[in-house]
This record gives C-alpha cells, sequence and structure tokens, in this order.
C-alpha cells in the first residue's frame, strides 16, 4: 500500500511520516517543498512539490492508495479531484471543528467521491509559542481571555492518530469524523502555570482587554490576531471539554499539557 503524506515539512506532517514508519509501512511518499529540511528518513520516497502549486502534484498522486492530507484551503477542492482521478482509494484529512475555519477541506474531500476520513484537531498546544518571546523576555505573560477554557491537542498525538487510523485501514475509519483534544481542559493562566512549572520559574499572568489585547495579537499573529481573539471569547462563553478519542484511537493515554511543556521547555528559554 503507497502511502502519500502531503506537508510533510510541516510539524504534524513530518511526524506522521515517521510515525506510519514506526509501525513498519514500507511504502511511504512525502511530498515537500524543502526536502533538505525535512531531513525525511532513507527509505522514505520524496517528491517535491506543494498542494498550492498543483502542477507539481501528479507525480506524487502517481500510484498512490492513501493519501494524509494537510489542510491547504486554496486548492483543497481542485487537490482532491486530482486524487480522486489519479485513483486514490482512500484520504485521511487534517481539518478541524465543523463549521469553523477548515470546514472547506472536509467539503472539498467528500465532494470528490473518495471514502475519507476527517481528523479534527482543535488548538494545538504549540499555540504557546505566542508566548515565548515574553517568557524568554521576563516574568509576565500579557495575554487575553484568562476564562477561555479548551482542551489542547499535542501535534505528536495527531500524527499519531493519522499513522494509526491509516493502519486500521478504511474498512474501520471511513467515514468517521474524529474530534482531537487533549486529555484535559484548561484556562490560559493554567496553561502559564504548567509551562512555569516546566521552566522551574514562576510566571506571572497579566491580562489584557479591548485595544491593548487587539493590538498585541494583531503584533503577534498578523491578520490572525483578532480572529483568535474571538475565539477565545468564544471559549470563555462555551468552554470546551476534553474527549477521549486520542486515547481511545491509539490504546495510551493522550499527552498531557504539563508533560508537552517539559518536552518543549527549551523553546521558552
Amino acid at each position: 500500500m503507497r502511502i502519500l503524506v502531503t506537508g510533510a515539512t510541516g510539524n504534524v506532517g513530518r511526524m506522521v511520516v515517521d510515525e506510519l514508519l514506526t509501525r513498519d509501512f514500507d511504502d511511504v511518499r512525502a511530498l515537500t517543498v524543502d526536502p533538505e529540511r525535512a531531513a525525511l528518513p532513507a527509505g522514505v520516497s520524496v517528491v517535491r512539490g506543494f498542494l498550492g502549486r498543483t502542477a507539481t502534484l501528479p507525480a506524487a498522486l502517481d500510484g498512490v492508495d492513501v493519501m494524509y492530507l494537510a489542510p491547504h484551503p486554496a486548492t483543497a477542492f481542485e487537490v482532491c479531484r486530482m486524487a480522486a482521478d489519479a485513483g486514490v482509494r482512500w484520504i485521511v484529512d487534517m481539518a478541524g471543528a465543523k463549521g469553523d475555519h477548515w470546514q472547506v477541506i472536509e467539503d472539498a474531500v467528500e465532494a470528490c467521491g473518495v471514502p475519507w476520513t476527517h481528523l479534527e484537531p482543535g488548538e494545538f498546544m504549540a499555540n504557546a509559542l505566542i508566548w515565548a518571546d515574553q517568557i524568554r523576555s521576563g516574568d509576565e505573560v500579557r495575554d487575553a481571555c484568562p476564562r477561555a477554557v479548551n482542551a489542547p491537542v499535542a501535534q505528536e498525538d495527531i500524527a499519531a492518530v493519522a499513522a494509526e487510523v491509516i493502519r486500521g485501514g478504511p474498512d474501520r475509519h471511513a467515514g468517521h469524523s474524529y474530534e482531537l483534544t487533549g486529555p484535559e481542559a484548561l484556562s490560559r493562566p493554567e496553561k502559564v502555570a504548567a509551562i512555569a512549572a516546566a521552566l522551574g520559574r514562576p510566571l506571572t499572568y497579566v491580562e489584557l482587554t479591548g485595544a491593548e489585547a487587539t493590538a498585541q495579537f494583531t503584533a503577534m499573529m498578523g491578520e490572525y490576531g483578532p480572529w483568535y481573539l474571538d475565539g477565545l471569547a468564544q471559549l470563555a462563553a462555551a468552554p470546551q471539554a476534553a474527549g477521549s478519542t486520542v486515547s481511545d484511537l491509539l490504546g495510551r493515554p493522550a499527552m498531557t499539557y504539563a508533560e508537552w511543556a517539559r518536552r518543549h521547555s527549551g523553546l521558552f528559554r
């Protein structure tokens, strides 16, 4: 079975490649814009290309049975049509919560007629890196919406789920949508406290509101800053609960936020 991993230079896609190899798949093809940077393991077939440049895809899709589809909304419909025409038999996509910014990914996959499985992660634990500059330079984390509560998921677990779903096969997983969360719902100050514990030093959470919050998030995230703030406001009004899907699919506990902070503490030093 030949598996194409798109977005193989990205944080999740690169991990998907490794997770497939640990499950003894021996025909893994990686689509990446930068093979040197991806540092893909020996034995992985590499095709230079990008979902946003569909002219690079025919060679990547040739002979593929299963495609792991990274999210790229602008070309999602065209990419999925190309996959169907190339004879891909199953698409496992990474999207997001139904109805949000990434809904176009699921719509495109379902429209092409190929059997599908949707992976729907919530916020990545790695989004905490928006605080990294503040933490490296001082002991305050200036942030907004401290009452926003969600259950962020580790990218490592998303990749492991993708590989495990592919190993399970379409007979078991086709037609399913899997909402992926971490194992605990946390507020923003609780996340900062977990990072502080991993670093072994105190951090003070400082709430920003109004124009000050908008200015800071726009500075950190550009045009996505206000959108992210809107999402936090929604989580304050309707907190996201933790689910068990990751552990159910993997047969092991999902990574906790504290463990993620310990593993990645070097990024905040």
